[in-house]
């Protein structure tokens, strides 16, 4: 079942949910202006890399800084196509505006970007070897889900 509405109104603008919207749509519009080449490198920069955090030489052999933690959040605003894009958005609209009037404006971005990063966190620490850049929103996505 894909969600296409919820019916509960919210009191104040959701400016943060139109912040982080608006802010994913201008890095995946980035995205689209790249060559497959360039895309690639974007992912493996910004993205989380398992093997960046967990091997130190490897990440040096490939060019990668292995004490930079900013791919954990970077990595929240990339998404793999328009289907990858499109579902996170559409869930962030559904369940977002609801989560960040009940939380308020502050700690709902707080609480998103929280969610995205344990999520990156978890995700290095069960696929420690992993060489395959993770991307997307979809870990904060879950998060506001579950707070909805």
């Amino acid at each position: 079942m894909f969600p296409i509405k919820d019916t509960i109104p919210h009191r104040e603008s959701p400016f943060v949910t139109w912040l982080l919207l608006a802010l994913n749509a201008l890095v995946f519009l980035f995205e689209l202006s790249l060559s497959p080449r360039s895309l690639q490198l974007l992912f493996f920069e910004h993205g989380i890399v398992p093997l960046r955090f967990t091997d130190p030489e490897w990440a040096l052999r490939w060019g990668l800084s292995p004490y930079n933690p900013l791919p954990l959040l970077t990595s929240m605003f990339l998404h793999g196509g328009w289907f990858h894009f499109i579902s996170n958005m559409w869930s962030l609209w559904l369940f977002g505006d609801n989560v960040e009037d009940r939380m308020g404006h502050w700690r709902f971005l707080a609480f998103y970007l929280l969610c995205g990063l344990a999520a990156g966190i978890i995700h290095i620490a069960f696929n420690p070897r992993s060489p395959i850049p993770t991307i997307g929103a979809s870990g904060a996505i879950a998060g506001v889900m579950g707070a909805y």
